[in-house]
């Protein structure tokens, strides 16, 4: 059923991303007759929560064309409830069986938390939001901001994993798969993100 849509669906962006990765990609679905296919409405393989990170285009990394991915971006892929709504509508409406968040190595966003709690205009709410995945990072191996990106998106995967009634409604249902990844900006790979991981 939708478990094994959401496996076809993890490939295709994996397989997408081998290409991206190996200066590969076949930039599919952008030419004139798949816009018109998709005038009359869009059935995503996937949503994917992502960074506004300029170097981290979704639709470029997993090398996918228009209509292929529903694509809900912020700084630092942080979700607020118009995000969550975004991806509500998504697996709900559209039939999405996959649901990614996909954090990024040199996370700007991160960075900028780890070093400062001032900032001006509404970026603290960024900076409160992404505090509790840094100090869980502190101490651990390698480099802060990597480490502290990498646990933001496994706390933003549980926290979509306990959305009720939407997401985890589809989820208890077997219609619904919520997973985590990492990019890494200079290789061009995305890794998945394990509960270990």
């Amino acid at each position: 059923m939708r478990s094994s849509a959401a496996g076809t669906a993890l490939g295709a962006l994996i397989e997408g991303n081998r290409r991206f990765a190996a200066g590969a990609s076949v930039h599919p679905h952008d030419d004139p007759g798949r816009r018109s296919e998709v005038a009359s409405g869009q059935h995503p393989r996937a949503a994917i929560v992502a960074c506004s990170d300029s170097r981290v285009g979704p639709e470029i990394v997993f090398d996918q064309g228009l209509g292929d991915v529903f694509v809900v971006r912020t700084a630092g892929n942080l979700l607020d409830a118009i995000g969550i709504g975004s991806l509500e509508y998504a697996a709900a409406h559209l039939g999405v069986p996959l649901i990614v968040v996909m954090g990024h190595s040199h996370c700007g966003a991160v960075g900028a938390a780890a070093e400062t709690s001032a900032a001006p205009g509404r970026i603290p709410a960024i900076v409160s939001a992404l505090e509790p995945s840094i100090e869980k990072a502190r101490g651990a191996p390698g480099d802060l901001v990597d480490a502290a990106s990498r646990e933001n998106v496994k706390s933003t995967v549980a926290t979509l994993e306990r959305c009720e009634p939407v997401i985890k409604g589809l989820i208890d249902e077997g219609k619904l798969r919520v997973v985590g990844m990492f990019y890494d900006i200079e290789r061009g790979t995305v890794e998945l993100l394990g509960a270990e991981g």
